[in-house]
């Protein structure tokens, strides 16, 4: 992983930050993850903490809520979207695979 891809990763950010950062409130983001939409790392404390990659995820979210779909249509389509980014992924891998061994 380039050094760039863990830093997205990192959870920096504490739900107030996040929530202001992505413009809804800090409820929703509890919500969220209650419903498991996300998973925010958390602190020796518990304390939570939002990367960059959740900052996107909740922007994802909350473009969904503002397409019109309900918490449950949004955790079918995010669940969509991340087994289409794996898949892409994957079938990026194998082409690689195969073209180094033509």
């Amino acid at each position: 992983m380039a050094h760039a891809e863990l830093d997205r990763s990192r959870g920096v950010y504490g739900i107030s930050i996040a929530a202001e950062l992505v413009g809804t409130g800090t409820q929703n983001l509890r919500a969220y993850e209650a419903r498991g939409l996300l998973t925010p790392g958390r602190t020796a404390g518990g304390t939570r903490r939002y990367s960059a990659d959740d900052l996107d995820r909740l922007r994802r979210i909350g473009d969904l809520l503002e397409a019109g779909l309900n918490l449950a249509g949004v955790a079918m389509v995010m669940q969509l979207q991340d087994e289409n980014q794996e898949l892409r992924q994957q079938s990026k891998e194998y082409l690689e695979g195969w073209q180094r061994e033509r």
